[in-house]
Formats: C-alpha cells, structure tokens, sequence
C-alpha cells in the first residue's frame, strides 16, 4: 500500500526525522491559509499523487508550463498556483500519458538547499534483510544513478537481531560526505527511519532528496513510504491512509475477492493459478506475438464466485480482445475452474475468443464441463497450444 507524501511526513514526525513545517490543502483556500500560517518568504506547493517525478511532470493541460512541484514567493501566488493544479491531470514518466487528477496539495515552507542526497530504507529479499541505500546523487532516480554511476551508490545491510547500530549510520554518513554535527543529526533520523520502517511494517522508505541546508542541517525533503499489504491487519491507523482514488479500479475491486490483478497494455486477458505459471503464460503470449493485457493469480483456493469476479474484472478493460485460461490444478480443482468460467461467460455474455487450459486435480471432468456447456470455447491441451491458439483466434477476430 502506497500514501502520500504528506501522510508519511506525518508518520516519520513521531520518530523524529527532521522535517520542513507544512500542511495538507485540499482547495485554493486552504492552500492560502497553510501559506499564511507558515508566514515565510518562500512557500513550496506540492501536488500529491502516488507518482514519482511531480517536479519534471508537466499538466495535460498546460504541456509547455509548470510541474507538479512550485515555488511560490507570496500567498497569492500560492492561490495561484494551487487553482492551476487542483482538479487538473499531472502527467509524470510514472503516471503514463492518462496522468493523475491532483486533488490535494501539500504546502510547505521553503528551504536553503546546499545539498541533495538520496536514501532509501527497503528489504533486500536477496539476502532477507532490510537494507540501506544511499548516495551522493540526490533528486535524480535512483535507477539511473544506478546505471549511469554505479560507484556513487552506497549499501548497508541491517543485521535484524542486532537492529540498526550507530557505526552503520555513521559509515553511511562518511560515504555522502558529512562531518561535524551533520554525522550525529544522521546517525539519529536513521535510528529514527529504521524504528518506523521495522514497527510500521514497511516495504520501503525513501527520502529523495534528503538536504543539507546552508546551516548544514539534515532535512528530509521528500518522503515515501511503502507498506507490507499482508501486515496491514494489524495496523488498522495505516489501512484507512489508503486513497483508493490513486488505485486503478479494477485492482480494487480484485482486492475484495483476494484476486492478485495488475493491469497491463495488451489485449490478450489473462487467468491463471499461481504468480509463477502467471508469469510464464504472460511470456509464451510474448513469444507468440501478442501482448498480455493483465497479470491476474486466482490464488489456490479460488471458489466459482472469484472466478466469475475474474472473469468481470478481465472484461472490463475495453482493450482485451481475448482471453486465456491456464489452470494446474494442484490445490485447485479443475471442475471449479470450469464451473467458474461457464458461469461467468454466461453472465457477462462473452464476446471475444476463449481458450481454457486445464491440467490436473479433476481434469477430465473439468473439460467435460466446458465441452457440455454449449459455450464456443476452445480446449487447450498445453501451454504452447493454448497460447497458440488464442493468439490465432485474436488474429482472426481482428
């Protein structure tokens, strides 16, 4: 689960990480009164959506303008600012070409920068630890420091019984090059950022860019915070931070029937048991020359209901020209399977071409099933065929 960047400053406070004075706006008003409030000179206006790159981004509407991302030198321009960007589709290289409507802002006060620095907090799932990253090059993302200048990235990993240690913070304190007061002021937020990420369940924290101010401060100017989705049970303050107007609707909707659903660009719809055997269907639709339009893992237990809801959710996308099951039925049984993709091509009047591939507990009564249904679907008799075949059957029906 992903929150805003005014969320997680709110979280990150309470393990006192220093941070700018700000607050939430979610009109031209509002974002008015937090800039009287904070009464500097300079006030920052940030649009807040779940995408990175808001600085760079520019407005569907107002392509050769401003970003996400403004500086403002007195209040009215901050009134300016904000109805200009409220209501309106910030695109950024994250958000795709549909960009993301801005519906709050995030008003904070100025900031002398001297330095910009990178730092992240994420698991290293390599080695099953929650690791560092850090480096020199903040502001710019980190794949492309990655790329381009490898040697500028610094890792430490965090031994879990022994927790967060000083001389971990001060080695990476060394490697971004601060000194006097700036170690210790580190030292301390990390202790700070490895409390929150261990006790808040985080898949990831990042703080790009984390300053040096010209009074040689360490400030986090941005924040980022990513939650482990299976935790969120007991963190019932974090769950209801979610703003499910940043999520895509159909991946909502997958999450009330535990369905595991990303959308993709193709157009061959995708139904399969496990995220392995997901992965793989998506990579032989590939090599047969078509693109998938979903990775969509019913899970092990999938009852009829959640197959039909699939199948809905699929066919909801209006680019999905045809639709391939891939079943193994180990946990799963191939007559549910079957019985779930009958009803739910009943219910939603299917008119694009499917394929069922199914192999394993109850398979024989699975394929009798959809052969008595009287439905047009084609039977599979492996991976290689089924992919074959509802690649060819899109083809035709094009």
């Amino acid at each position: 689960m992903n929150i805003h960047e005014y969320q997680a400053k709110a979280l990150l406070a309470k393990f006192a990480v220093p941070l700018l004075k700000g607050g939430v706006a979610y009109t031209k008003d509002e974002a008015m009164d937090v800039a009287r409030k904070l009464g500097g000179a300079i006030t920052v206006v940030k649009s807040q959506i779940h995408a990175g790159g808001r600085g760079k981004g520019r407005f569907k509407d107002d392509p050769n303008g401003k970003g996400g991302v403004r500086i403002a030198k007195s209040v009215e321009e901050v009134g300016q600012h904000a109805a200009s960007m409220l209501g309106h589709e910030l695109v950024t290289k994250q958000t795709g070409p549909a960009g993301k409507t801005v519906k709050r802002l995030y008003i904070e006060e100025g900031c002398d920068i001297k330095r910009e620095l990178y730092l992240s907090m994420l698991v290293d799932r390599s080695i099953g630890r929650v690791a560092i990253v850090a480096s020199t090059e903040g502001g710019m993302d980190i794949e492309t420091v990655a790329h381009d200048h490898p040697e500028k990235i610094v890792e430490q990993a965090i031994d879990p019984a022994a927790g967060f240690q000083a001389y971990e913070g001060r080695k990476i304190a060394f490697a971004l090059g601060l000194s006097g007061k700036q170690v210790g002021a580190f030292v301390k937020m990390m202790g700070g950022l490895y409390k929150a990420f261990t006790e808040l369940d985080c898949s990831l924290i990042e703080i790009n860019p984390l300053v040096v101010t010209g009074a040689g401060d360490v400030i986090a100017l941005d924040a980022k915070m990513n939650f482990d989705d299976n935790a969120l049970e007991r963190h019932k303050d974090l769950e209801a931070l979610r703003d499910v107007d940043e999520e895509d609707p159909s991946e909502t909707e997958a999450a009330k029937y535990a369905l595991n659903y990303v959308k993709l660009d193709g157009q061959i719809g995708c139904m399969v048991n496990g995220a392995g055997l997901a992965m793989a269907t998506m990579d032989i639709i590939k090599l047969y020359g078509a693109e998938p339009a979903n990775f969509l893992d019913v899970g092990g237990g999938a009852t009829k209901e959640r197959v039909t809801a699939a199948f809905k959710i699929i066919l909801k996308d209006p680019n999905v020209e045809g639709i391939l099951v891939n079943i193994f039925g180990g946990i799963m049984r191939c007559d549910v399977i079957a019985e779930g993709v009958v009803a739910a091509a009943r219910e939603v009047n299917l008119h694009v071409p499917l394929v069922v591939r199914l192999e394993g507990t109850n398979v024989e009564l699975g394929k009798k099933i959809l052969k008595e249904s009287g439905l047009k679907i084609t039977s599979a008799e492996n991976l290689a065929d089924a992919a074959e075949k509802i690649v060819t059957a899109v083809k035709e029906a094009s």
